[in-house]
């Protein structure tokens, strides 16, 4: 069924890809745009690992967001994956988003992902994220710099804030002024299609990547093992997961879990809290810690576990 868009009586639909470097904002975002969170967000860089959509539906478009990872100079054979994620996101889709960040200086890296999306062949919208960072003066800079053609040519340019909102209904609507007439692609009231389990691991990785150091979060991954439905003794319904954390070495599975298990514990319970206010239903959350040498290195281990 279809709705009716203003102007022309037709329903509009399609896909667009929020690219760029990493920690500039993409997956903050996703979740503004979508209206609530379907990604984890971080400060630490290269957080988003794979390509995660959010669906945004109104009377009369459809437009379904894909964040991809932050596009850097890979270490590992992990790196290599999460890039190739991202390029692939920008080619067989209706618009692209270059996100950059309205605070900081345009450098290299940015020139190098603006070149992608020219090679692309996709329409292309430049989006100024984080103007609550940035002083009036640095956004006009950025913004005339964007215009100057120095990283191609672009439909529009749109300051945004991903954090507070400002700018984000008037992204959403320059999009769907350009999506072609289409279907719904997803049914009224989906907001991601991820499966019920990648949820959980990457709430519970956003969880503990908050209470590990500086030097832990790309060693750590999360994968659910097991997925149950129950029912508890007064007839609710219940889901009730394993999840398996890996890491690298044995001495960052005592960080992992903390003095007495206080990070493990901490980060599980906020992980099924943000769960269970996600799917609306009561979620039993069972954790175990293991290690896996140097399993982003590996591409063994790396098609196990779904990169």
């Amino acid at each position: 069924m279809t709705g009716a868009a203003e102007g022309d009586g037709t329903f509009r639909s399609g896909f667009a890809t929020l690219f760029g470097r990493p920690n500039v904002g993409k997956s903050t975002l996703l979740n503004a745009l979508v209206g609530t969170k379907v990604a984890i967000v971080s400060d630490k860089p290269q957080t988003t690992r794979t390509q995660i959509r959010g669906v945004r539906t109104t009377p009369t478009h459809q437009t379904v967001f894909v964040d991809t990872p932050g596009v850097h100079r890979p270490r590992t054979a992990l790196g290599e994956r999460t890039n190739q994620q991202a390029y692939d996101a920008i080619h067989g889709i209706d618009i692209v988003c270059l996100v950059l960040e309205a605070h900081r200086p345009i450098g290299p890296g940015d020139r190098y992902v603006a070149e992608r999306t020219i090679a692309s062949g996709t329409p292309r919208l430049c989006v100024l994220n984080k103007i609550d960072l940035a002083s009036r003066e640095q956004v006009l800079e950025h913004l005339a710099f964007a215009a100057s053609g120095d990283l191609g040519e672009f439909e529009a340019f749109l300051p945004v804030s991903g954090q507070t909102g400002e700018g984000v209904d008037t992204l959403a609507a320059e999009i769907e002024r350009r999506l072609p007439e289409g279907p719904r692609y997803y049914p009224e009231g989906v907001v991601t299609d991820q499966p019920e389990a990648f949820i959980a691991a990457e709430l519970l990785r956003e969880q503990l990547i908050a209470h590990a150091r500086d030097e832990l979060p790309h060693s750590i991954t999360v994968s659910i093992d097991e997925v149950e439905e129950r029912t508890t003794r007064s007839g609710e319904p219940l889901l009730a997961m394993r999840a398996i954390i890996r890491v690298e070495r044995e001495s960052q599975k005592g960080i992992v879990i903390g003095r007495g298990g206080e990070h493990l514990k901490a980060a599980g319970v906020a992980a099924r809290e943000a769960l269970e206010a996600l799917l609306g239903v009561r979620v039993h959350l069972e954790t175990r810690v293991r290690v896996d040498p140097d399993w982003q290195r590996r591409p063994g281990a790396l098609d196990r576990l779904g990169y």
